[in-house]
């Protein structure tokens, strides 16, 4: 199974490119919507670019998507459609004008992943869904329309579950955004652990939050995990009233040996 998976660089997503890879299938590229636009009912808006960053870390082709649209599904399929169809011509995977704008890419990172091309045709795509009933109906409807797979391991997996197998996967989960009660800056770019869960799942049954973060809570990136090599970063904390996020200014990809 040839595959392309979305992702955000957040958990979920992080997590599908892993199941993916230890299906044994063939992750041909990671795909990340940029969007532009001031909101986002698809798609993740806040430092996604650390998503090509670990594609980088992995040696799998990235596809960035520049959107403007609230939701996103229209500029994706028409992107992933060369990929379908495939190629038997290959292209450079150095970055063109368009890869750039596209990208949208930071001025705190000089990384650049290789960015994919149509080739071999892909027979499905694979996401992070949760619980959105918007979001995976609108994949699973492009995907019939393309004409492939449609693949979410993630689908109504239990919250407490799929957190500790983050843990127990050596996945570094950094929280990037927090905006709910009980969540204070402390939280922002505190690590996920065991009493992270257990500290969520106590808020949870005293202010109804979501402990995957499933309601909008907050938001994640992934530093490192079992496919990529480990990525550090330098952030400040950026709080408005009663949320805030990190700001990112800059990474650096570790080698191998240092993961």
């Amino acid at each position: 199974m040839r595959v392309a998976v979305l992702s955000s660089g957040g958990k979920d997503s992080t997590f599908a490119v892993w199941w993916a890879l230890m299906n044994g299938w063939d992750v041909s590229m990671i795909v990340t919507v940029r969007v532009a636009a001031n909101d986002s009912m698809m798609f993740q808006r806040e430092g996604t670019a650390i998503a090509g960053v670990q594609a980088a870390g992995a040696g799998i082709p990235w596809l960035p998507i520049l959107d403007t649209n609230t939701e996103g599904i229209d500029s994706l399929e028409a992107a992933l459609k060369p990929f379908v169809h495939g190629s038997p011509w290959p292209r450079s995977e150095i970055w063109s004008q368009l890869d750039s704008i596209n990208a949208n890419w930071p001025a705190w990172t000089a990384i650049k992943p290789k960015i994919a091309r149509p080739g071999v045709p892909i027979d499905g795509i694979v996401s992070g869904a949760l619980r959105s009933d918007y979001q995976r109906t609108r994949l699973d409807m492009m995907a019939k329309r393309l004409g492939v797979h449609s693949f979410s391991p993630l689908w109504h997996m239990p919250a407490s579950i799929h957190m500790k197998n983050l843990v127990e996967g050596n996945f570094d989960v950094r929280f990037t955004a927090v905006s709910a009660e009980g969540l204070d800056q402390s939280w922002l770019n505190r690590k996920l652990d065991i009493e992270c869960i257990d500290e969520l799942i106590e808020l949870e049954q005293k202010y109804g939050i979501n402990i995957d973060g499933e309601g909008g809570e907050f938001e994640t990136t992934v530093l490192s995990a079992p496919w990529f090599n480990s990525i550090e970063w330098n952030t400040e904390i950026n709080w408005q009233r009663n949320r805030g996020s990190l700001i990112i200014h800059d990474v650096i990809l570790n080698d191998p040996e240092s993961k």
